[in-house]
């Protein structure tokens, strides 16, 4: 089934790159050129992945990314943004808003089809994995649902993974470059900041109901989950 990508980005010449790399890689693109114009391309047909540029006419790619994020209909939608702000404080901000990869201006082509193709690996349907439970958080990978005391949260795709990823390895001290080959994928560059990043996303939506607390820090060595609260 080919994957439908947005392509949000105000430079002519540089969403007509993107445009045409990825269409010559199998997928189909679809186009948008502000902000307005963008929240109508996500209504239909619902795009498997966006990529978004930062500054747009209109508003921010910021702004842009909280809707995504916020609306129920797009809220699992990979984002990958693309943008000339390569301060580490910028990448902060756009992965605390809901990003889930950055990639700074300029980009190779040949680099930014592979994060594409990782983030949709991330985002597909896991059919032969069973639900995890853990002192009442319950984790569906084929209905990609979380629930915490039974109430459900809403975990973007990078988040899911993540704490998939914890709860089917439970009690075991991982490193920030393991958590990047395991959860990203180790043929993908992002930095070890990143993970830091999606861990504190991911405590705060555990937050409410207690089960943050299972996220563990270990000084010196990364992360843990674990029951041993």
């Amino acid at each position: 089934m080919t994957k439908h990508i947005l392509v949000i980005e105000d430079e002519a010449a540089i969403r007509e790159m993107v445009c045409l790399t990825l269409m010559q890689h199998g997928f189909h693109t679809l186009e948008a050129e502000s902000y307005a114009d963008a929240q109508r391309q996500l209504c239909e047909p619902l795009p498997s992945l966006v990529l978004l540029d930062w500054m747009l006419p209109g508003g921010s790619g910021l702004q842009l990314l909280k809707f995504i994020r916020y609306t129920r209909q797009t809220r699992d939608i990979p984002v990958l943004m693309l943008t000339a702000r390569g301060e580490e404080e910028e990448r902060v901000r756009g992965l605390d808003a809901g990003a889930d990869d950055y990639m700074t201006k300029p980009f190779s082509p040949k680099e930014l089809v592979a994060r594409v193709k990782a983030l949709l690996r991330r985002v597909s349907p896991a059919v032969d994995k069973p639900p995890l439970e853990a002192l009442g958080l319950l984790l569906d990978p084929i209905s990609h649902r979380v629930d915490a005391a039974g109430k459900a949260l809403d975990l973007g795709p990078t988040e899911f993974r993540l704490l998939h990823f914890f709860m089917s390895h439970p009690e075991r001290v991982y490193s920030r470059e393991h958590l990047l080959d395991n959860v990203w994928g180790n043929n993908v560059y992002v930095e070890d900041r990143t993970v830091d990043v999606h861990i504190r996303r991911l405590r705060r939506v555990l937050e409410a109901s207690g089960h943050d607390r299972m996220i563990q820090t270990v000084r010196g060595a990364g992360y843990r989950f674990s029951t041993r609260v």
